[in-house]
């Protein structure tokens, strides 16, 4: 039996999916979470074989937890499934350490398969969003770009954005205008819709 944790925050998709993939007969739901800062313990109380997380979560979003995870528990398998099929998402979840990348739409058949696939040890990424993140080429943002516009959309002024990242206010500043320009943005709130439709932040 293959062992599996579910994490998903929305509590109907995640018990479909957890009815759904316990009519197989080789697999078993082990853990059920519906929050990212939730992943690590129970992983560690109930310890899975494959962890299937999707990606917006409170607490933390599943590409945190994948971090997290490769840190504390680097054998366990992690399947990112997503509504978001975008390329920058991709990226990030295989720079990560992921072992498979999905987006919901996929029949669920093709979800069992790929628990059943990553357990044997092989990756899998769907095809049509590899071709896309190889088009669309990498982040141009930094790491420090990406954080200083990650705590803009929230809503965090410049000064609150320097204090909870430790910068000068005119460090944040110079962040947000070059994170604008590599953007094509016209303004802040521009650039972090562009940066989260392609999957930067």
């Amino acid at each position: 039996m293959i062992r599996l944790l579910l994490a998903e925050d929305q509590a109907m998709v995640r018990e479909a999916l957890a009815a759904l993939l316990s009519l197989e007969p080789d697999i078993e739901i082990a853990a059920q979470v519906g929050r990212g800062d939730e992943v690590l313990d129970a992983v560690a109380a109930h310890q899975p074989d494959v962890a299937l997380l999707d990606i917006e979560m409170p607490g933390l979003t599943g590409l945190d937890a994948l971090e997290g995870l490769r840190v504390r528990h680097p054998a366990l398998k992690v399947v990112i499934l997503t509504t978001f099929g975008r390329p920058g998402y991709l990226r990030r979840a295989m720079e990560s350490g992921a072992d498979a990348f999905l987006v919901k739409d996929a029949p669920a058949a093709q979800l069992a398969d790929a628990v059943r696939r990553v357990r044997a040890g092989e990756r899998v990424i769907d095809p049509g969003l590899a071709a896309a993140a190889l088009a669309e080429g990498a982040s141009p943002l930094t790491d420090r770009e990406r954080d200083v516009l990650a705590a803009a959309r929230e809503g965090a002024g410049n000064a609150e954005i320097a204090g909870a990242l430790h910068l000068s206010h005119g460090t944040v500043r110079n962040y947000l205008s070059t994170a604008i320009q590599k953007t094509g943005a016209r303004n802040r709130a521009e650039a972090v819709r562009i940066a989260r439709d392609k999957g930067w932040l």
